[in-house]
């Protein structure tokens, strides 16, 4: 799936950390001479040209402070939810340790009407409802006994699924620990949650430059090809 989406005023993009420093490279030599500002939680990077890129920290007052504390590994909780399918785990280093993966049926949407359309989305809402509470039993079973031993929780997939998840109160200090982004996965199946672990390591970095749009653009913000 793609590792960059739209954000208001621009894009992120999923860097891992060892290419972040590569990575403001060359950010600097598109845009023009940079100025750095590092703050307890956020780089905050402004180019020449006005165009700007800002990351989350885990410590450090310095660039190579920041890296080296974003390059430590980390266990990170995972959970990937679609209407119908999830995949929870633990990671650490970008590697699956432990995980639970399920499929429950759930009809698709008909457009016939009557008697019979209202049974059949009462049927579908049952589904749904038992499909979802599978899947927060299993964040119940995997992650909440492993809760003090988590970094952070990295969330996937449907943000109305998830947000169902959110406001069951046996998982309220596991979603305390997720970070805003919301990974985009298809169906959660046991080679997408691998898939997640790795990009879970990744550094998402906003950029907000206003000359610059498009594929062309992403692809060079991703730093592809480097």
């Amino acid at each position: 799936m793609s590792r960059v989406r739209p954000v208001p005023g621009g894009r992120a993009v999923e860097v891992e950390p060892e290419r972040v420093e590569g990575w403001i490279r060359r950010f600097a030599d598109r845009h023009g001479a940079i100025e750095t500002r590092i703050d307890d939680t956020v780089v905050g990077i402004t180019a020449a040209d006005g165009a700007t890129a800002t990351f989350r920290t885990r410590g450090g007052t310095s660039i190579e402070e920041v890296i080296e504390a974003l390059i430590t590994p980390r266990r990170i909780g995972l959970i990937l939810v679609r209407l119908g399918g999830h995949s929870v785990g633990v990671a650490f280093g970008g590697k699956v340790e432990v995980s639970a993966t399920d499929r429950k049926q759930v009809h698709g949407r008909i457009r016939a009407g009557g008697w019979s359309q209202q049974r059949f989305a009462r049927r579908r809402e049952g589904q749904a409802r038992a499909a979802l509470q599978a899947a927060a039993d299993d964040v119940f079973r995997v992650l909440v006994p492993r809760l003090a031993q988590l970094d952070g929780v990295v969330l996937g997939g449907d943000w109305q699924a998830l947000e169902v998840l959110r406001n069951d109160r046996r998982l309220t200090d596991v979603f305390r620990k997720a970070e805003d982004r919301v990974l985009d996965v298809p169906e959660p199946r046991r080679a997408v949650l691998d898939e997640a672990a790795e990009r879970a390591r990744c550094v998402e970095i906003v950029i907000q430059d206003t000359r610059a749009t498009g594929a062309d653009a992403d692809r060079m913000d991703t730093g592809e090809g480097a």
